[in-house]
């Protein structure tokens, strides 16, 4: 993912701030060695700074769907990070400098996140936008010029590139087959057997009381042996029946089961 970021700040900053011109952009850490060795005007993009961002981070998988539709797998979410650059431009002059470090200003202020259409590899394929921000206020825990003693360098004027990439976990959850069957429902009836044949007169006539669903008041009802019966019966669905889904099924007098 980090040199993918690097291929797209590259093609980004060469059309817009470059556009042809005779400067080289170097990603090589500025330290004085590349400095003496330096022989053309250079816009030095320098990555110095890796962290996530765990205030984007997603907890829920993302569902994986074939070209039916149809879920075939789950996979966690990228995880974003941000890659903090330190750009700065090296000439003869410092008025030219300024013009180039005034080229990138610009150049990143018009793009809140770096363009679709440059994104490269899993960049372009992961589908997420990727945010940019350029000269931010920096924290106390971050000094520049800290940077540039570890370098060994003398203090430049530069401008601080933040870009936050997405980078896939490649985690992914095998699920079960679809489900394709419709689902199926049973209503006994008490004044009837299994086989379809009226039930005895005391088992018919006797109470039968439906179970107690929370917010219902308690019942009673008394199926008379000689006549159409009416009564409903509580279905419980769920985890130890308790909390579940609750469906009422009401056998309608004078028709079949």
């Amino acid at each position: 993912m980090i040199h993918e970021v690097d291929e797209t700040l590259l093609a980004l900053i060469t059309r817009d701030v470059v556009e042809g011109g005779p400067i080289e952009i170097s990603f090589e850490a500025p330290t004085r060695e590349w400095a003496a060795k330096r022989t053309k005007p250079t816009v030095n993009v320098y990555l110095y700074d890796i962290r996530e961002d765990t205030s984007r981070r997603e907890v829920f998988f993302e569902e994986v769907r074939d070209e039916t539709g149809k879920v075939v797998a789950r996979r966690q979410p990228p995880r974003f990070f941000r890659l903090t650059y330190l750009m700065t431009a090296w000439t003869q002059r410092p008025e030219d400098e300024h013009r180039l470090l005034s080229s990138l200003l610009s150049c990143f202020l018009r793009h809140d996140y770096l363009p679709p259409e440059m994104l490269v590899g899993s960049l372009r394929d992961v589908g997420r936008v990727v945010v940019s921000a350029v000269a931010m206020p920096v924290g106390q825990e971050k000094q520049i010029s800290e940077v540039w003693s570890a370098m060994g360098g003398e203090l430049k004027p530069s401008l601080d590139l933040s870009v936050i990439a997405p980078m896939d976990t490649g985690k992914t959850l095998p699920v079960g087959p679809p489900v394709t069957e419709q689902p199926r429902f049973v209503v006994a009836r008490p004044d009837l057997q299994s086989d379809g044949k009226p039930a005895p007169t005391e088992q018919a006539g006797r109470s039968v009381r439906s179970p107690k669903v929370a917010g219902d008041p308690p019942a009673a009802v008394s199926a008379p042996s000689n006549g159409p019966w009416a009564a409903d019966e509580t279905v419980r669905a769920g985890r130890q029946n308790d909390p579940g889904r609750v469906m009422r099924v009401r056998q309608v007098p004078g028709r079949p089961g």
